[in-house]
């Protein structure tokens, strides 16, 4: 943590969190056991951004695919999911740490539904950080969601069909009151986006690391952050111009 530039810091950063069931079936355990060593990771990981002052942090933790998975795989996941909710929400407190979701609340069970809801109440007074936790999300269907929304917004004279624009169809997305991510972390080696944030990622850093998510802690993310401080960041320009502009 000494080497990091603390002025070069990301100030968003997602993951997409695989290879828990990989992790598992090394160890001849089922793939459950996978997803419970993967919630140590989050605590992790969200401490550590906490620790280094780093404002928002989404995970991407069930995705609009999930659902083709076996339905005890994903029974499990629920269920392991409100008891992380209900076991980390005195941390949260404690670190002042607001909880948000990313995604469509349809289908989740009800329990996990009032579970998230409750929590997102209790932390939306803090800001030292944002923790995003896209479920039941996909991007396409994001996107899809905020063209409906901006056109019936046209239908009820709102808005004329010419007035979008990026930052119009942007404020209709889920992420709408959050900065883009700066980097993006992908574990356990596959290089895909997986249908994540795909409006938001256009100009964001890409880390992928063959460590599979149950094994990613501190020093693995701490490896993330200080790749992603060699990156020269662009966003369409040149270095020359970068450098004009200091």
């Amino acid at each position: 943590m000494d080497q990091l530039d603390f002025n070069k810091l990301p100030r968003h950063v997602a993951i997409i969190m695989d290879g828990n069931g990989r992790w598992a079936q090394k160890r001849l355990l089922n793939r459950i056991a996978g997803h419970k060593e993967g919630a140590n990771a989050v605590r992790a990981v969200v401490r550590c951004c906490r620790e280094l002052g780093i404002s928002h942090l989404t995970l991407y933790a069930f995705s609009k695919e999930n659902w083709q998975r076996p339905e005890s795989e994903i029974a499990a996941l629920w269920q392991l999911l409100r008891q992380f909710l209900r076991a980390e929400l005195p941390e949260l407190i404690r670190q002042e740490i607001r909880l948000n979701h990313l995604g469509d609340l349809d289908n989740i069970p009800q329990n996990v539904v009032r579970e998230l809801r409750s929590i997102m109440a209790q932390t939306a007074g803090y800001q030292k950080l944002n923790l995003n936790l896209a479920i039941n999300y996909g991007g396409r269907d994001e996107i899809v969601r905020a063209a409906q929304l901006f056109a019936a917004d046209v239908q009820q004279g709102k808005y004329r069909p010419r007035d979008l624009t990026q930052d119009l169809l942007a404020s209709y997305l889920f992420t709408a009151s959050l900065p883009e991510p700066d980097l993006l972390i992908r574990t356990s080696g596959e290089h895909r986006i997986s249908n994540f944030l795909l409006w938001q990622l256009a100009y964001t850093e890409i880390y992928v690391t063959d460590v599979l998510w149950p094994d990613f802690h501190e020093p693995d993310f701490i490896a993330a952050l200080l790749d992603y401080q060699q990156r020269e960041r662009r966003f369409g320009r040149i270095s020359a111009q970068l450098k004009q502009h200091g």
